[in-house]
């Protein structure tokens, strides 16, 4: 059974030790740490990187929905949201929690939620796998990371990327061709997707997001920003060794000079 480290996060004493005990009666489980409010719990976060955190909604000072949006979206881990209330399940979801269980919780939806959070963890594990899979490969070949992804793709037969994504706003949804993405940034909780000189609102992640977009075309050149290669057409650097990618649309991209080495294949 795969180990999940986990935190438990409630400003109310009795409901951390009562889920602390039922959690130390599972196998598979380590409770690494109990917070009574939320800067400790961003603090236990970048502290012992756990990989499940049991979380409160109501809390005084800083909610559990102020938590998500506080965490380095890099050191995320799963959350399962805790309440007595029922009226946040919708929004809890928004934000990706793996599970939204209801005071007092019940044993069968806990093992659930246990679970569900394992198979999280075995999905990104495997995404982390290929990607170690390739950088092995481009350390023999001496091939760039696209290069590679590529004949990856092409040897497997599948195309395991979308040609389109589609975006919901409100009631309609919209189909944007991916190559005529010309970049993405980070706003907040959602993600600005410009294409065709308009701009889409996404509610997801930019890992999520990058894990959708074809690396052949698609590279991080930002700790907050994907821009479409095919879609570069100038490099413009800076005396203090930073870059700036030209788009054919005439917009200009910061690239961070931690990513230049990523993306100097393409150019």
């Amino acid at each position: 059974m795969q180990e999940l480290k986990a935190l438990v996060v409630d400003d109310e004493s009795l409901a951390r030790k009562g889920l602390r005990l039922r959690l130390d009666e599972l196998e598979g489980v380590e409770v690494v740490r109990e917070c009574s409010n939320g800067r400790e719990a961003l603090n236990a976060i970048v502290e012992l990187q756990p990989d499940l955190v049991f979380l409160d909604i109501q809390m005084p000072g800083m909610s559990g929905f102020d938590v998500i949006s506080k965490m380095q979206q890099e050191d995320m881990p799963l959350v399962i949201f805790v309440t007595a209330f029922d009226q946040y399940a919708i929004e809890a979801f928004d934000v990706h929690a793996v599970d939204y269980l209801l005071k007092p919780i019940d044993d069968d939806r806990l093992l659930d939620a246990l679970e569900r959070a394992r198979e999280h963890k075995r999905q990104q594990g495997a995404v982390t796998d290929k990607q170690r899979l390739l950088e092995l490969i481009i350390s023999i070949t001496g091939k760039s990371e696209a290069s590679v992804a590529q004949m990856m793709k092409d040897h497997s037969g599948v195309r395991p990327f979308p040609d389109r994504l589609a975006i919901k706003d409100g009631s309609e949804t919209t189909l944007v061709l991916t190559r005529d993405i010309d970049w993405v940034d980070a706003a907040g909780d959602y993600m600005c997707v410009h294409a065709n000189d308009k701009t889409h609102i996404m509610r997801i992640t930019i890992k999520e997001l990058e894990q959708q977009l074809d690396p052949v075309s698609f590279q991080r050149v930002h700790r907050s920003t994907i821009v479409n290669l095919d879609r570069v057409t100038k490099v413009c650097s800076h005396m203090n060794g930073e870059f700036h990618l030209i788009l054919v649309n005439g917009s200009s991209v910061k690239m961070s000079r931690s990513y230049k080495d990523k993306v100097k294949h393409f150019f």
